[in-house]
């Protein structure tokens, strides 16, 4: 489970490797978590992950270990 630890709603950054076409990913610290969430769809929800998780899935794209 993770702990949001925040009362206020958070505040989304695009992503700096968005492109300019349609493939925005948002990202939000939310207490020791970080979320992501699609920039054209942000009421669909977003995915939150503990803070190391989101390091090591950040790791993984840079890496090419996805087929994005």
């Amino acid at each position: 489970m993770i702990n949001s630890g925040a009362s206020s709603s958070p505040v989304w950054r695009k992503s700096s490797h968005s492109g300019g076409g349609n493939q925005c990913v948002e990202v939000a610290r939310i207490g020791d978590a970080r979320a992501v969430r699609d920039s054209k769809n942000p009421e669909a929800g977003h995915l939150a992950l503990h803070a190391g998780a989101y390091g090591a899935l950040v790791r993984q794209i840079k890496n090419g270990e996805f087929d994005l």
